[in-house]
């Protein structure tokens, strides 16, 4: 399963500047929102639901990486956005430093196969520190998708 068949382009934030956990999610499901992807009727309890499940446990999962994520009945489909914060966030990481990408991770409650895969796929490119270093240096929606799609050729279609 590649990034770019679930990824939304659209929603793609080479500057994140919320400053907290809840602004970071609010931020990222925004731009879900303004994509389409996300009915803005929806954003709220798609938001509070990522929210609850960070309650649970960060998924900030170290070296300045975090993949929140939620199932929810207002979306059909896996979706999903990637943000870059230039400053870090304080997201209560594992390993207790900042966050500065973020991928964030919404699929129907019905599909658990997919959430999975996804969760596994995004964490298997984001070990990869010179992947994420290179997404702390983009500047553009662009630059991150390009080195998304790389990593997509790059892992072939597991």
């Amino acid at each position: 399963m590649k990034l770019l068949e679930f990824l939304v382009p659209e929603a793609i934030n080479a500057d994140l500047q919320a400053t907290d956990k809840e602004g970071v999610v609010r931020e990222i499901v925004g731009g879900l929102q303004k994509a389409g992807a996300v009915a803005a009727s929806d954003s709220e309890s798609v938001i509070k639901a990522i929210l609850s499940r960070e309650e649970l446990g960060s998924t900030g999962i170290g070296r300045g990486v975090a993949v929140p994520h939620t199932r929810h009945p207002s979306v059909d489909k896996l979706v999903a956005a990637v943000a870059v914060s230039r400053k870090g966030v304080d997201f209560e990481s594992l390993d207790e430093e900042p966050v500065y990408v973020f991928f964030l991770l919404i699929s129907p409650p019905n599909q658990p196969g997919p959430h999975l895969r996804a969760l596994d796929n995004a964490a298997r490119y984001l070990r990869e520190d010179s992947f994420v270093d290179a997404l702390r240096q983009a500047r553009t929606a662009d630059q991150v998708l390009n080195l998304i799609r790389g990593m997509d050729q790059q892992h072939g279609s597991n």
